[in-house]
C-alpha cells in the first residue's frame, strides 16, 4: 500500500517540479488533540506567538495567502509532550509523526512528509524502530534530528549511527542546524558530512535559528564556504537574517550546478511566518534579476543572472527534486 501511495505522490511531483512553490520547513500539529501544559499555553496566553501550535486549516490558509503550493511538513517539538520514560516518549513522538503521515495521506498534492527522531529521549534502539516506521510504513523520504533542543553533538557516534539507519532506508537525514546552541557547529557538521561520503545531507536554517548577531555572523559565513565545497549538503533558508540569505543565493547562482539546486526556500512557520519570508523571498529576487538596479556588483556586472526558471528553482524546484530524489530511492531500497 505505501509503495503506491509513495508512486502517487511521486508522479505528482516529477510532473509539477518546474512549477511549484513549496515552503521546505512547516511545523504541523494536530492542535484538536494537543495535551496539558500545551493545549493551557495556547488558549490562556494570547501573547504567546514563537513556536504557537498550528493546525492544519491555518497552514493551508497561510499557504493560500502567501501563494505556497506545498510545504514540506514535520512535527512541532513544542507540542510534543516528554517525560522520563522512553517508551513513552516513543509513543508521543510516534503520535506526532503519525499525524503528518495522515496529513500528507488525505492531502497528497499540499505535503511531504518528514520525520522526526530524538535518540536521546527514545534510546538508540527505538530511535532505529521508529525510522523503519517512518520509512518503510509511512513512506517518509526526510528523517530530522534536532541536536541543538535535544543535547547532543551533530557528529556523535550516535548521530552517525542513526544517519547510516536512515540512508539504509533510502531516505535523506535532516537536521537543525544553527548558531543557537553548542551543539551544531559547523566544524561538527563538515565532520558529518565527511563522514556520509557523498551522500545527500539536509540542513536546515544554514547556521540560523535563534542565534544572537554575534555567533551567528561567523556560522552564517562558514556555512556557506562549507555547502561551496561539498556538493552534497542542502540547506533550508528558514530563520535566517535576510541579508545572509541573498548573500546565500548571490554564492550559489555563481556557482551553479549542483550547488544552484542545494538551497531551498522556506519560512519555519509557526516560528516564522510563510507569508511574510515568501513575500520577503520574491522581493528579494525581484531584485536580483539582471534587469534590476541591485547594488551588488556581482548582478550588475552579469557574473551571475537571475532567470525565472533559476528563481523556480530556489522557490519550488529544488525541494520538489531532492524529494523526488528520497522517494525513487526508498522505492529501490523497497524492491
Amino acid at each position: 500500500m505505501i509503495k503506491e501511495e509513495i508512486n502517487e505522490r511521486l508522479k505528482y511531483l516529477v510532473a509539477n517540479k518546474d512549477k511549484l512553490v513549496i515552503d521546505g520547513d512547516v511545523h504541523l500539529t494536530d492542535v484538536a488533540n494537543l495535551v496539558e501544559p500545551f493545549k493551557t499555553t495556547l488558549d490562556n496566553e494570547p501573547n504567546y506567538y514563537q513556536g504557537r501550535p498550528v493546525g492544519l486549516n491555518e497552514i493551508l490558509s497561510e499557504m493560500d495567502i502567501a501563494g505556497v503550493d506545498m510545504c514540506m511538513i514535520w512535527q512541532n517539538p513544542a507540542a510534543t509532550l516528554y517525560v522520563k520514560n522512553e517508551n513513552f516518549n516513543y509513543q508521543s513522538l510516534l503520535s506526532a509523526n503519525q499525524f503528518i503521515y495522515e496529513t500528507v495521506t488525505k492531502y497528497p498534492h499540499k505535503f511531504i512528509p518528514g520525520g522526526w527522531i530524538d535518540p536521546k529521549a527514545m534510546s538508540v534502539k527505538l530511535a532505529k524502530q521508529m525510522i523503519a516506521v517512518l520509512v518503510t510504513e509511512f513512506g517518509f523520504p526526510i528523517v530530522k534530528m534536532n541536536p541543538a533542543q535535544n543535547g547532543f553533538m551533530i557528529d556523535s557516534p550516535v548521530v552517525r549511527e542513526l544517519v547510516e539507519e536512515i540512508y539504509h532506508y533510502g531516505a535523506i537525514p535532516a537536521f537543525h542546524f544553527g548558531a543557537d546552541t553548542p551543539f551544531t557547529p559547523v566544524e561538527a557538521l563538515s565532520q558529518l558530512v565527511d563522514a556520509i561520503n557523498g551522500k545527500t545531507l539536509i540542513a536546515v536554517h544554514m547556521g540560523g535559528g535563534g542565534a544572537g548577531y554575534m555567533e551567528a555572523e561567523e556560522t552564517y559565513t562558514k556555512a556557506r564556504l562549507l555547502g561551496l565545497n561539498n556538493p552534497n549538503l542542502k540547506f533550508i533558508l528558514s530563520a535566517k537574517r535576510d541579508c545572509h540569505i541573498e548573500s546565500d543565493l548571490i554564492s550559489y547562482e555563481m556557482k551553479g550546478e549542483p550547488f544552484s539546486e542545494n538551497l531551498i526556500c522556506a519560512s519555519d512557520f509557526p516560528y516564522g511566518k510563510m507569508t511574510w519570508n515568501f513575500g520577503g523571498f520574491r522581493s528579494m529576487f525581484n531584485g536580483l534579476t539582471k534587469n534590476g538596479k541591485h547594488p551588488d556588483p556581482r548582478i550588475n556586472n552579469n557574473d551571475v543572472v537571475f532567470t525565472n526558471d533559476s528563481i523556480q528553482k530556489y522557490l519550488g524546484g529544488n525541494m520538489a527534486k531532492l524529494a523526488i530524489d528520497a522517494y525513487q530511492s526508498i522505492l529501490i531500497k523497497m524492491d
